[in-house]
């Protein structure tokens, strides 16, 4: 034992310990966490005070939070009687004021980053060929064309606008938590001043309630306990003593303390935490990289047939400038579905609105769509996951005897609280249905509630019906399954241990019941013996706990959230796993772990950005400070109940209410919109494909000449309903939903042709024969009809706008299109659309435009032409799933399982990741460019802490670096 002992280990005082108690003790302490950090020397020359930057970059030598108070003072160049004004007003300059930078962004530069993407550089150009290039000919400019784009435009800007300027700036939360007033020492006065004035070397003071104005090693300290809660994540008030360090920010709880500051502003643990919030800005969100991809299939379809438009109309059929001008504009306006990032804006706003109900503040709009799919959600302890709620299946009760599954339940109710319930008793008495069962017709003798040493819980009763004593155990299946004596049989072990297995592979935790009589009244007398009756499943939340409290208390947590106690100290972040174990990378620890404890803001960064490398989309949740940055480079940061100004600035969804039941309402509603928006995409590349290759065919075939306005009126028709798809009633995932963009591609591809057939069949009807004018008595202007016959057109339109809109309704139902009711305001707005559309094909004899009204009959034949065509879709629809979809589905699985063993047998690849996806043209739907931040810095508009991710590395070093290197550089005095 003596062997085993760790260097200034106390002896057991009596020799008659027990040998197991010193060695339990010893492994429990030992998991404790926080490892003793003892005082240290730097190893430098103190009589001399000239030392080099590089020196300080080496911990081994100098650590200004470890190092003794002498060497402190030495190095800082001051004394315990303070700074003298003059030298505090050097180091101010030296150093900067104590307090955090936050960037002011100008604001119409910010408007104009919302027209900057390829989606808009389409319509910005058509914009410009209305009005520039649509010149000659005797023909005006066309202002119609121009003014409806730019207002599109418009738009689309001013929401996005709105959105962004009323997001919470991280940053400027941080520093508005930082103490705003200090009590510092200066000449050997003390006096109160501004806390922004404070410099490293200043001496200050603070007592109960007062928030540590800067990093500081205590110099003096009188029964102190510090709540440091804010920002590392421990529960618990620290006490601290004379030579222990202050965080700036933390929270005197009681006694008084005098210390010296060793860091201000960017340079403490808070600013290190500000400058990890501020470092992701440069990427994309996740909806932009789809949008780009989405934008790039319709600008490829565009440009391949405004190309192939060119180089046949203009050739082949000889048109002027302005003819063929006006074919191509019909592709730019009717194809692009510039509407896009407008209507899944507005979908995402109103979505918000709706999350708000279940208190959820969503401070980034687009995250709503990231939430939807979400495979990893991070949740820090502290006020995070106390109030998790388990259940259990019903469904997949095994019993291992003569009791029924509603036997099971109930005789582990009896063995569970019915109050200061912990998770897994809740779940197990509310599968009961009616809580008081839990008690009813039994008299409780004795309870024995759960602990970690036992895992399980124990109940003596008596049964009133018969008056027998019996008793129940329930808990971790290894431990229970020892203690049945009456039926444990290999066979049943076998048994067993395949069932948990299962489990397992589902994602359920499993429950062991027992159950024993006692003969006699004596109600803690031995019984007959343990008989295993049943195992119950419980849901497991796919949560990974990450906290910075201790080891114990974060395992302690995760048994009693069910969440499991499969944790490790975040000292693995750094030096990986440990040499053979059963990991071969730390990615794969990180995988495999329940959570972590001890952890420091950068360690919540790392496990985030590690599990982003490994492809997930991650949620990450908090309430302190400390977990800014995580939240920040999370795909998902949510701030939970009582959560900090600065952990709620760098969320992008803040929650009103406790607990994870809160989170999971709003991954309900972030699916039910995202379901919405594929519904929309789908729609809209159809439309795209529809429109580009319809008048495209029609241009070739018949030297059809569309009208661009009346394009852009069946635009503004489609986008105005569309909108209503915000509030729609659709059904959410039950997993994870990710863009499958093939899918996506191909609906729209068999949609949007199928819908051009039915244009193109309707024209060679009207042009080739007289079938409508002998059957209806119908007539155009023309006769024969001729391609441009300004009725003809305003047929073409009524058929285009109708069919157009009506697929909507395909698309957003699964099954049939009629057994999926659509949202009231969605039925509406189609049906006031098609009331406008039919109206203006009856009165609109517009002289800008070459249309002309058209008899009711007409309008009657279109009608009923598009209801005979719509009905065929939702077949097309069912024979995409059976065939395109399926193989597209197949193959991406197969890819998913090839991959799954490549890194079963190669170990999981380390990847270095960006927090939301970026490449040079997703990023162009940022909203944020690399030209207009240059500008905004030429002109001054604010500026921003930055810090090197090496120095992050260093993360206990980094006050060292910045104080001694710069006081070493500009010495006050030469010892």
């Amino acid at each position: 034992m003596a062997s085993e002992k760790e260097p200034g280990d106390i002896p057991a005082a009596s020799p008659s310990t027990p040998p197991a108690e010193p060695e339990k003790r010893k492994r429990e302490y030992k998991d404790f966490g926080h490892e003793e950090e003892k005082a240290t020397h730097a190893n430098v020359d103190m009589s001399t005070i000239e030392l080099k930057a590089e020196d300080l970059y080496d911990k081994e030598k100098v650590d200004l939070e470890t190092i003794v108070i002498d060497d402190v003072f030495k190095l800082l160049q001051c004394d315990d009687n303070g700074l003298s004004a003059e030298e505090a007003q050097r180091r101010l300059e030296l150093f900067g004021p104590n307090k955090l930078e936050s960037e002011e962004q100008n604001a119409i530069l910010q408007f104009l980053s919302f027209m900057w993407n390829p989606l808009s550089w389409v319509m910005e150009a058509a914009a410009l060929v209305a009005i520039a290039l649509s010149n000659g000919e005797g023909r005006a400019p066309d202002w119609q064309d121009f003014v409806g784009i730019v207002l599109l435009l418009f738009i689309n800007s001013a929401i996005g606008f709105y959105e962004e300027r009323n997001a919470g700036n991280a940053v400027k939360a941080l520093m508005d938590s930082l103490a705003p007033k200090a009590k510092v020492k200066r000449a050997g006065t003390w006096s109160e001043i501004e806390s922004s004035e404070l410099v490293p070397g200043d001496m200050v003071s603070f007592k109960i309630g007062d928030i540590v104005p800067a990093d500081c090693r205590l110099t003096e300290a009188i029964n102190v306990s510090i709540d440091q809660a804010a920002l590392t994540g421990e529960s618990l008030p620290q006490s601290k003593k004379s030579g222990d360090q202050c965080f700036s920010g933390s929270t005197c709880k009681q006694g008084e303390a005098e210390g010296v500051v060793i860091s201000t502003g960017a340079n403490t643990f808070f600013g290190r935490a500000a400058s990890l919030v501020g470092q992701d800005d440069d990427t994309t969100g996740h909806l932009q990289k789809i949008l780009a991809q989405i934008g790039s299939f319709c600008l490829i379809a565009i440009g391949l047939f405004v190309f192939l438009e060119i180089v046949i109309l203009y050739p082949k059929f000889h048109y002027t400038y302005r003819r063929g001008l006006d074919n191509i504009l019909v592709l730019l306006i009717g194809g692009i579905p510039i509407a896009m990032p407008t209507v899944l804006s507005v979908t995402l706003a109103v979505g918000a609105q709706q999350l708000a109900k279940h208190k959820a503040i969503v401070t980034r709009i687009t995250a709503i769509e990231e939430l939807a799919g979400v495979t990893i959600l991070c949740s820090d302890k502290t006020g995070t996951l106390t109030t998790n709620k388990l259940t259990i299946d019903k469904d997949t009760i095994r019993t291992y005897s003569s009791f029924s599954p509603d036997d099971v339940i109930l005789l582990a109710a009896y063995a569970s609280r019915t109050e200061n319930q912990d998770a897994i008793d809740m779940s197990v008495v509310q599968a009961i249905g009616d809580t008081a069962r839990a008690r009813a017709g039994i008299k409780l003798l004795d309870f024995k509630p759960f602990n970690p040493v036992d895992k399980r819980t124990e109940i003596t009763y008596r049964e009133e019906a018969t008056g027998k004593l019996k008793r129940v155990t329930k808990g971790m299946t290894g431990i229970i399954i020892e203690l049945c004596t009456r039926n444990k049989t290999e066979e049943l072990e076998n048994k067993l241990e395949a069932d948990v297995e299962e489990y397992a592979t589902r994602g359920l935790r499993a429950l062991a019941v027992a159950y024993e009589e006692v003969d006699g009244d004596d109600f803690e007398a031995e019984g007959n013996g343990f008989e295993l009756i049943g195992l119950l499943a419980i849901f497991d939340p796919p949560v990974k706990m990450v906290t910075g409290d201790q080891l114990a208390i974060a395992k302690e947590t995760g048994r009693r959230l069910g969440l499991g106690d499969h944790m490790y100290p975040a000292k693995v972040l750094k030096d990986g796993p440990a040499p053979g174990s059963k990991h071969r990378s730390l990615d794969e620890m990180i995988m495999d772990a329940d959570g972590f404890a001890g952890v420091f803001p950068e360690h919540k960064y790392e496990i985030v950005k590690r599990l982003q490398g490994l492809g997930h989309l991650c949620a990450m949740t908090g309430d302190g400070a400390n977990d800014a940055p995580a939240l920040s480079r999370a795909n998902v940061g949510i701030a939970v109940e009582g959560a900090t100004d600065a952990a709620r600035g760098a969320a992008d969804i803040v929650l009103t209410e406790p607990g994870l039941s809160t989170i999971v309402h709003a991954i309900r509603g972030s699916r039910i919109i995202f379901q919405r928006m594929r519904n929309y995409s789908i729609y809209a590349c159809a439309v795209t494909i529809r429109i580009v290759v319809c008048f495209a065919i029609l241009a070739f075939a018949y030297q059809f000449d569309f009208p661009p306005f009346m394009v852009l009126i069946i635009a503004l028709l489609n986008d105005g309903t569309i909108m209503t798809l915000s509030v729609d009633r659709v059904l959410p995932s039950m997993t994870p939903d990710s863009w499958d963009l093939a899918e996506i591609f191909a609906y729209a591809v068999a949609y949007g042709l199928y819908l051009t057939l039915s244009t193109i069949a309707l024209v060679i009807i009207i042009m080739e024969t007289t079938f409508f004018q002998d059957k209806f008595g119908v007539a155009l202007e023309t006769s024969p009809v001729v391609a441009n016959d300004p009725q003809l057109h305003m047929v073409v339109y009524l058929q285009v706008a109708i069919i157009s809109q009506a697929l909507i309704f395909v698309t957003r139902s699964h099954s049939f299109f009629f057994m999926e009711r659509p949202s009231a305001a969605l039925f509406c707005a189609f049906c006031l659309a098609q009331l406008v559309s039919s109206i203006i094909a009856a009165y609109g004899d517009w002289g800008f435009t070459n249309i002309r009204a058209i008899s009711g009959g007409w309008i009657g034949i279109v009608w009923v032409w598009n209801i005979i065509w719509f009905f065929p879709l939702d077949f097309i629809k069912f024979g995409m799933k059976a065939t395109v979809i399926k193989y597209l589905r197949d193959r991406h699985a197969k890819a998913a399982a090839a991959a799954a063993q490549h890194d079963a047998a190669e170990g999981v690849p380390m990847t270095r990741t960006q927090s939301r996806a970026a490449s040079i043209h997703e990023s162009l739907y940022s909203n944020r460019v690399s030209f207009i931040k240059r500008a905004a810095r030429k002109v001054g508009f604010g500026g921003k802490i930055s810090m090197k991710p090496e120095e992050l590395q260093r993360f206990s070093s980094i006050q060292a670096q910045r104080v001694g290197a710069t006081l070493a550089r500009n010495p006050s005095r030469t010892a």
